[in-house]
């Protein structure tokens, strides 16, 4: 067997990985599994890689390809290490930057190989050479617009910027023109390549993607890594066919692919077309939103509301990025816990696009060992507030906000939200009365049956915790049929 034919070869079973972690991701109980196809497929591919440039370059280069793996191993295996699950969403918004940038490197890289070494064709056999042309060009304007998008959501996420939407004049026309641009000159490119092109390509598209998440508002920031994280497969793609690598492109084509079909669950999820998302997001502020003061909210003790649960019959609790910032999801299991050795229906309700990146508080329930079958999505869980004795807000707000559903005028109108007012009593878990990320008042903070638990999230849970555990005299029978915590 040639070269040729073991890298080929190699490709195919990395690719096949590739696929197999898609679907063992795809579930909670296979995710472990589906993590491991992940890792191994990539590995795989990173020695073909090594071992077919020591066979195509000199040794110097492959030495230089091998350290390079081995740095950015280093690099990214500490980073993951020592990352919070609050930090995961700007981390995977600034690892597609990172292929962004990459690709618009290939494709300036192939336009030198090809087009620019003294105005001849080399490498591209003459009935191609348009399709290259193309291909840079393209590749070129994917990478950069996924380049700078990903640097704007890092920065958004991660607070060094503003959550609000930037909102200049026409910026619908600004995108559109944008497009525009881009296709005259990837046209003229075409026709005749030159350098001043392909940096009006490069400007053009640079200018696009930060523009374009820029004016995003918080509201649709999980929206955004979605996408972002389809751009980046996309941009994978291009860099494979100008490299001719087709493991780049399969696997290009299986993140961009997955990356929409996620991108359209979530506007799903929130009733929203992603062409409303691309044109601006939720976080603009609509006449009497925001700060605005909507009536008097009532507060709430931490023993007050340890006696309302051991007095309940069943409880339903919704997580929100909150939740994660306090890290408090091991408090909130431990209360789950208790609850249910006293023989109390605990359940957990979970907004498809609660916290900054979709499944962010599967991962924290499941890290907390919080068993699968209490945790319910959206659509099994709504039906199911009215008739619940509490429910326990703890660190969501835009997800549980009534205005979507009663407020055509508010920013989020249509927007599902989880129906937590429908219960007897909504114990709301908070640091102050701000709004949320999308920067939009909740006037369920002023219902009658709502209370307000201001102060760290996991303090006040594990302040619950002990006045339950002094509170014995509530103490319920635990049914067979309760499943225990695992």
């Amino acid at each position: 067997m040639n070269a040729t034919t073991t890298v080929q070869a190699a490709n195919i079973v990395a690719a096949l990985l590739f696929v197999l972690s898609l679907a063992g991701l795809s579930q909670h109980r296979t995710s472990r599994s589906g993590i491991v196809f992940g890792v191994s497929g990539m590995t795989l591919a990173l020695g073909v890689a090594a071992w077919a440039a020591a066979h195509d370059i000199s040794a110097a280069a492959t030495t230089a390809v091998v350290l390079a793996i081995v740095i950015g191993a280093v690099i990214g295996l500490r980073r993951a290490r020592t990352v919070e699950m609050t930090g995961i969403p700007e981390l995977i918004a600034i690892l597609h930057s990172f292929v962004g940038l990459a690709a618009v490197l290939i494709g300036w890289n192939s336009y030198h190989a090809v087009e620019a070494q003294d105005g001849t064709q080399h490498e591209v056999a003459a009935d191609l050479v348009e399709v290259h042309h193309a291909e840079v060009s393209i590749g070129i304007f994917i990478g950069a617009v996924t380049f700078t998008g990903s640097l704007v959501a890092y920065l958004k996420l991660s607070a060094r910027i503003k959550s609000r939407p930037l909102t200049l004049p026409g910026k619908n026309l600004i995108n559109l023109g944008a497009l525009a641009a881009m296709a005259i000159l990837t046209g003229w490119f075409i026709a005749s390549p030159s350098l001043g092109l392909i940096i009006a390509v490069t400007a053009v598209a640079l200018a696009l993607g930060w523009h374009l998440v820029a004016s995003i508002g918080g509201g649709d920031m999980p929206v955004v890594v979605s996408m972002l994280n389809s751009y980046s497969g996309w941009a994978a793609a291009a860099a494979g066919f100008l490299l001719d690598n087709d493991l780049l492109i399969v696997t290009g084509a299986l993140v961009g692919s997955s990356g929409a079909y996620l991108s359209y669950i979530m506007c799903q999820a929130m009733n929203r077309s992603f062409l409303s998302v691309i044109a601006g997001g939720f976080g603009i502020q609509a006449s009497g939103s925001g700060e605005t003061k909507q009536g008097e909210h009532r507060e709430i003790t931490a023993e007050e509301t340890a006696e309302r649960l051991a007095n309940a019959d069943s409880v339903i609790i919704t997580p929100g990025y909150g939740m994660a910032v306090a890290q408090a999801q091991h408090p909130v299991a431990e209360l789950t816990r208790t609850l249910r050795e006293r023989g109390t229906d605990v359940r957990f309700g979970v907004h498809p696009v609660a916290g900054r990146l979709p499944g962010h508080m599967n991962v924290l329930l499941a890290e907390a060992r919080v068993p699968y079958d209490v945790v319910q999505e959206m659509d099994e869980i709504n039906d199911h507030f009215s008739g619940t004795s509490v429910v326990l807000v703890i660190g969501a707000n835009d997800t549980v906000n009534p205005a979507a559903a009663e407020d055509p005028g508010s920013p989020i109108a249509g927007m599902p939200v989880l129906r937590v007012w429908e219960a007897d009593d909504v114990i709301v878990f908070k640091r102050s009365m701000a709004t949320g990320y999308a920067g939009v008042q909740n006037p369920l903070f002023f219902r009658d049956n709502s209370q307000m638990l201001f102060g760290d999230a996991k303090q006040k849970v594990e302040e619950i915790l002990q006045a339950l555990r002094a509170n014995t005299s509530h103490t319920r029978r635990v049914t067979s049929t309760t499943p225990a915590l695992v």
